[in-house]
């Protein structure tokens, strides 16, 4: 996998832009607020059609303007492949994959393969479970493309019964209605976090004992539900507790149990990392969770995805930042965003194209 070019249109500070890739490695230095971390937001918004940033799509266009273009150029299996994303709110986003345009997401996801690692994923221990929710079903997204559609159909049930309780008038053939679509919804989201997170595990927790040694890592997804179980018994069991809970649904006006409620828990010796880790062992807890990311998507998919360091290097001590830099396969593609050159040493900036930007434009 090899991003070839990248091309901006209104997209954050970007007026226009375009850039074409030569390295493998491309460091993009300059002053903060500049748009180093735009530019990679745009690579990561073409892999997984949503921002790792923010929520609503408006939000990338150009203050100012009413639509922005995202598009690049990859080469994947040895076949060169052109992505496209307009975005005009709010009308629906339009998708082209080489020219063609598609109309199912998952059409388009899985293309473009990424693994982004940014400073703020460093504080993923001490967030809200929205954080980590919104962490795992991104990185799910890079390897089962049909997850999205997924989500966006629980999300889209879980609303209707929402605005549903809101203006409740006692139906409870209606409310059944919703809560066997939800089930159904629900446990093959759950079933997938699971899945995902047990193999993301096997890989995170030897990446973790190679840097802190004598530390144990497992991971837990938090749910009041059977481990182990197939996607009907998900259901089935899903479908129980909504039955048990329905009175209290109809009182409190809220749905109060499915995967927009989960979160997930980190253990290092047994010992809850969110509450009792320190600040050093939470960063290696996320360094090996990201490389397992990106192990599991070369495994699953058979291309390499790119890597891309949001300014991370600088939040980490000697001893993770050369982890981190040494497991970088000469196989994979990385962009990395960093205020100047200082914390990489001569020999890995000898095969890197250092690229300055300022006010949104490649000097």
């Amino acid at each position: 996998m090899f991003l070839n070019w990248i091309k901006l249109k209104n997209f954050r500070n970007y007026t226009n832009l375009e850039y074409n890739f030569t390295k493998r490695k491309t460091l993009f230095v300059g002053k903060n607020a500049q748009g180093k971390t735009n530019l990679l937001e745009a690579v990561y918004y073409l892999s997984a059609l949503s921002s790792n940033r923010i929520k609503k799509d408006a939000e990338l266009i150009k203050f100012g303007q009413n639509d922005c273009l995202i598009s690049s150029g990859c080469t994947k299996c040895d076949i060169d492949v052109t992505l496209e994303v307009f975005i005009n709110p709010p009308k629906n986003k339009i998708l082209k994959v080489n020219g063609l345009k598609k109309t199912k997401s998952r059409e388009f996801l899985r293309v473009l393969q990424v693994v982004n690692f940014s400073s703020a994923d460093l504080m993923l221990m001490r967030g809200e479970p929205s954080d980590r929710r919104r962490w795992l079903d991104l990185a799910i997204c890079q390897v089962y493309g049909a997850y999205y559609d997924k989500l966006a159909k629980y999300n889209k049930i879980r609303l209707q019964k929402s605005n549903f309780l809101a203006q409740f008038t006692r139906n409870d053939g209606l409310l059944d209605a919703f809560n066997t679509q939800m089930s159904i919804a629900a446990a093959n989201i759950i079933y997938l976090r699971m899945k995902f997170l047990k193999e993301l595990e096997k890989i995170a927790s030897i990446k973790h004992n190679a840097v802190s040694q004598d530390e144990n890592l497992t991971l837990e997804y938090e749910s009041d539900l059977p481990c182990d179980c197939s996607v009907k018994e998900l259901s089935e069991a899903i479908l129980d507790k909504l039955v048990q809970i329905k009175e209290d649904e109809i009182r409190r006006a809220q749905c109060l149990f499915g995967p927009h409620r989960d979160d997930i828990s980190f253990f290092i010796n047994n010992i809850d990392a969110k509450r009792y880790a320190s600040q050093g062992q939470q960063r290696t807890l996320v360094l090996a969770l990201k490389l397992a990311e990106l192990e599991i998507i070369k495994e699953k998919t058979g291309e390499t995805p790119l890597l891309l360091l949001d300014d991370v290097l600088a939040e980490l001590d000697n001893v993770r930042q050369n982890y981190l830099l040494n497991a970088i396969g000469d196989d994979t593609q990385t962009i990395i965003t960093s205020v100047d050159t200082l914390a990489f040493d001569k020999e890995f900036l000898s095969d890197v194209d250092i690229v300055k930007i300022s006010n949104g434009q490649v000097i």
